[in-house]
Order: C-alpha cells, then sequence, then structure tokens
C-alpha cells in the first residue's frame, strides 16, 4: 500500500537548518555600505547547502530543440487536477500533439469543465491508474488528502510524477513511492498566461527540476519534455531543486509580490489620507499606478524602469530606498526567509487548513473591510474597461 500523508518535514527542515549552519562563517552577515548586495549574495550562498546552488548559480537553460518532446509521444499524460495551471497544461499538451487525460473529484464542475472542452475526463485514481506521466495541479493543501486516497496506489509502477509547484514535497508533505520518477516543472506565471503565451506561439519561462529518477531512467526526459509541451521551451526551462522553486517562490509572494507590496501600499494610503489627502487620491498614488511601474519594471528590468520615469520620481526613488532600507528591514526579510526554509510557515498553512481556516479566514475578513477597498471601488468605477480584467 501507498503511504499515508507524510509530516517528516520536520527532519528535511533540521537537516536544512542543520546545514545551513554548517555554513555559516563568523564575521559575515547583511551590512551598510556600497557592497551590501554583494555581502548578501556572498553571505546566502554560506548558508546554502550545495543541493540548493544548483537554483541559483550558472543553472542549465534548455530551448527550443535542446528539450524535444519525443520522450512522451505515445505516452499517457494525467493531469490531476483543471484549475488555473492544470488546464492551461492540458489544453497546451494536447494541442502540442500529446495524448491527455484529466482527473478530478467525481461531479465536480471541473471534471466537467474538462469533459466539455474535449477531455477524456475521470476520477483522479481512474486517471492516474492510466499515467506515464502524471502531474499534480491540485492546490498545495489538497495534494496530501488526494495522493494518500485516489493517486499513488492507482499510479502504475515505474511511472513519473510530476508537480507544479515544488510545496508538497520540500517539506514532506508527500513521500512518493521508491519506484516513482518524481519531477517539478513550475512555470513563472499564472495559468491565463501559460495558455496565452502558447496560443501567440510564445511560452514563458519554468523551472525543473527532478528529485528521483524512475527505474527507467527516463524521468528528466519526461520533465524536460513536459516543459516543451506546454510551450515553456520556447522561453527557456531553467534547472533548478524543488527546494529552491519552492523556498524561493514563497518568500517572494511573501516579501514582496503580495505580502510586502500589499503592506507598504496598505500604509502609505493611511498616511496619505491621515495628513488630509482624500482616500481617491491616495488610492491612485499609492495603488493605482503600482501596474504603471511593473509593467515597466517586467519588460524592462529596473534599470529599464528607472530611466522611463522623471527625473524627479527617480531621485526621489533613491531617496526613499536610502531611507527605507536599513538592518531592521533586512532582519524582517531574513525572518521571512528562516519562517519559510524552516518549514514554520508550510505547518502553519496546513495546520490552519485541517482546522477549518480559521487564522485563513479571519485576516480575509480584517482585509477586506480596509478602507482601500471603498476607494478602490470608487476609482476603479471611473474605468469601465477594467470591469473585464
Amino acid at each position: 500500500m501507498g503511504s499515508t500523508v507524510n509530516r517528516s518535514w520536520r527532519r528535511r527542515s533540521l537537516v536544512c537548518v542543520m546545514a545551513m549552519a554548517c555554513h555559516r562563517h563568523e564575521g559575515t552577515g547583511f551590512v551598510d555600505g556600497s557592497n551590501h548586495r554583494l555581502e548578501i549574495a556572498v553571505h546566502t550562498q554560506e548558508l546554502l547547502p550545495p543541493c540548493y546552488l544548483r537554483g541559483m548559480s550558472q543553472p542549465v537553460i534548455l530551448r527550443g530543440a535542446e528539450a524535444p518532446m519525443e520522450p512522451l509521444v505515445g505516452k499517457t499524460i494525467a493531469v490531476l487536477g483543471y484549475g488555473n495551471q492544470g488546464r492551461a497544461h492540458a489544453l497546451n499538451l494536447r494541442d502540442s500533439g500529446l495524448r491527455v487525460v484529466v482527473g478530478g473529484r467525481a461531479g465536480s464542475q471541473k471534471v466537467e469543465l474538462a469533459s466539455r472542452e474535449g477531455f477524456e475526463a475521470m476520477e483522479l485514481s481512474a486517471a492516474a491508474m492510466l499515467a506515464d506521466l502524471a502531474i499534480i495541479a491540485l492546490p498545495d493543501q489538497a495534494q496530501p488528502t488526494a495522493w494518500a486516497k485516489w493517486i499513488e496506489d492507482a499510479l502504475p509502477t515505474g511511472a513519473v510524477v510530476g508537480f507544479v509547484h515544488g510545496f508538497a514535497i520540500r517539506f514532506g508533505f508527500i513521500t512518493p513511492r521508491a519506484d516513482l520518477g518524481v519531477v517539478l516543472v513550475a512555470p513563472k506565471g499564472p495559468g491565463a498566461t501559460v495558455r496565452a503565451r502558447y496560443e501567440e506561439g510564445l511560452g514563458i519561462p519554468a523551472l525543473f527540476a527532478v528529485e528521483r529518477e524512475n527505474a527507467a531512467g527516463c524521468a528528466r526526459a519526461m520533465a524536460i519534455a513536459w516543459g516543451a509541451g506546454i510551450g515553456c521551451a520556447r522561453s527557456g526551462l531553467i534547472e533548478a531543486s524543488f527546494a529552491a522553486e519552492a523556498e524561493s517562490d514563497l518568500f517572494g509572494e511573501q516579501a514582496v509580490l503580495c505580502g510586502g507590496l500589499m503592506a507598504l501600499v496598505h500604509e502609505s494610503f493611511a498616511l496619505l489620507v491621515e495628513a488630509g489627502y482624500s482616500p481617491e487620491v491616495a488610492y491612485i498614488e499609492c495603488c493605482h499606478e503600482v501596474k504603471q511601474v511593473a509593467d515597466l519594471v517586467y519588460a524592462r528590468g529596473p534599470e529599464g524602469m528607472r530611466r522611463a520615469i522623471s527625473d524627479t520620481a527617480e531621485f526621489g526613488a533613491f531617496v526613499a530606498e536610502n531611507a527605507l532600507v536599513d538592518e531592521h528591514l533586512r532582519a524582517k526579510l531574513r525572518a521571512l526567509l528562516t519562517d519559510v526554509r524552516s518549514g514554520a510557515f508550510a505547518e502553519r498553512f496546513m495546520r490552519d487548513h485541517d482546522a477549518g481556516h480559521p487564522e485563513f479566514r479571519a485576516w480575509r475578513k480584517a482585509s477586506s473591510g480596509h478602507p482601500i477597498e471603498a476607494a478602490s471601488a470608487t476609482v476603479r468605477g471611473l474605468m469601465p474597461w477594467l470591469r473585464d480584467a
């Protein structure tokens, strides 16, 4: 029988923390001064065990003919989950000429949607039984239970199981059978973008990793073919590790993209309103215009963004960066990274999920009642084209 939900992440995390401690050197750290970014990079590498460096320095990047799809030709790919990423992967792989079946919960709307869109759609266990490559595209919190109940025992001997995010493997919530190959293909963008770029004849970059080869030695080749089949090799498949993908992804979301950004927005909005500016003006300046700058960074990089804005804005940006970035901020960022890498965040997230989301629900309720939401509705109401965004 397959393993039950595994919580051995504690042992893995302890090993990682011990490895980090063994690589720490006296006298290194985050310091102020003109070279602090270089010293941060050196310090970070000193903290990392060798397995992490594969995802950091001089990675293998495969493009075009370097990523053939032949290893999946004539094979059956079971996409388990038909949500944000699962639907995009299934559609792109099918359009690349590969055989795809879709698995989900019996009677679910997602299974019905997959069927309407022309897929052979079935329950998770039935799809897993057919798989040469089983792609786990379920939400992180749903994967351990689904794996233990319906997926693992159904997978053929020697199959390859693929993940679109390293969370469950990195933190030990799933420990696959010894005969299974374990791989990762993680596009660096939402499923809608994966699909849209594919349809344009393009692709977005993706990380790929091999946690374990299968007995036939074809897991890596299948992972590369999978990345090519969804269009990501048109841009680049970047070799990393499950740990590098999971930890950097979580940290980036928390420190910048979803957490840090919104913390700055909320605090800056509140300060302007407190100082007597209208909520609508505060919203436009501190939130709405984020997209304008983000689009420039996305397309041109940080320096390209600075070249595109006014001298006043650029000068002010340097003033603010020097004022805001200090050892206190770096300590907060280090604490977030430690929380991720130790497994503490993963445990907290899954524990809250198992208890029915009490902490998550409380945060959502408090956030939805923030004064910025009323200003947001007013400003967005002035731009009808945003209704379809």
